[in-house]
């Protein structure tokens, strides 16, 4: 008994993607690509959540004094207003 239900999907540009992996033999069908990409996606997202888990410990474990965030927008202000002012110069 089929455990899922048929889907339809609109790919667009990456039709022809999914074509050239069918007719490479790689894969027999395209729910298997699908499911393959499915996989990668998947894996992709746990990895970039592992490395956002990391970096957050390593921010809460950091003993260095807490930056107030109205100095870190201030200071960003500054360096983006710069950043325009130069591509205005350079125009």
């Amino acid at each position: 008994m089929r455990t899922s239900k048929p889907i339809t999907v609109t790919l667009g540009p990456m039709q022809a993607s999914l074509e050239k992996r069918l007719h490479s033999g790689d894969y027999d069908n395209a729910s298997e690509i699908l499911r393959s990409a499915l996989r990668a996606l998947d894996r992709e997202e746990a990895a970039i959540e592992d490395h956002l888990r990391t970096k957050v410990a390593a921010s809460l474990a950091d003993p260095r004094k807490s930056v107030p965030a109205s100095d870190v927008f201030r200071r960003l202000g500054l360096v983006h207003a710069k950043a325009v002012k130069a591509a205005k110069r350079d125009a």
